[in-house]
């Protein structure tokens, strides 16, 4: 059998960095605006400021991930912040089609961010994380 896991956490970084710039750049900033989205986190018990510090770990992590700038410190700085929305969106019901949406969407990409801390950079790497370029 031919694998080749280094394709698959190739595909798996870009998607998952795809995802953090959709999440930041298109939803916080387009979509709902930065005070938009640090009124919501308020609305939540958080400081309105700590939108503008996730807002800035999805862009800037989601480029790293794009093109593979240390894919394992930034997956795994990612994590908490994947596992505040999880808890930002826990309770509405498990789907994410719910209303305000679930919690299982976030969780999943918590569990991707985990998955890609393991697998490490893949393919196409810009700047590898040092364990694999060793």
């Amino acid at each position: 059998m031919n694998t080749q896991p280094h394709i698959a956490a190739f595909i798996l970084r870009v998607t998952l960095g795809v995802i953090m710039l959709a999440h930041s750049a298109y939803l916080k900033f387009f979509v709902f605006t930065l005070p938009g989205t640090a009124q919501y986190f308020e609305s939540l018990g958080l400081p309105g400021f700590s939108a503008y510090l996730v807002f800035g770990a999805e862009t800037l992590g989601g480029i790293a991930l794009v093109l593979g700038i240390q894919t394992r410190i930034v997956a795994a700085a990612l994590i908490p912040v994947l596992l505040g929305a999880t808890w930002a969106h826990s309770g509405n019901g498990w789907v994410f089609s719910n209303s305000n949406g679930g919690w299982e969407y976030p969780l999943f990409l918590s569990i991707t961010a985990v998955v890609q801390f393991f697998l490490g950079d893949g393919a196409y790497a810009l700047k590898p994380s040092k364990a694999e370029a060793a």
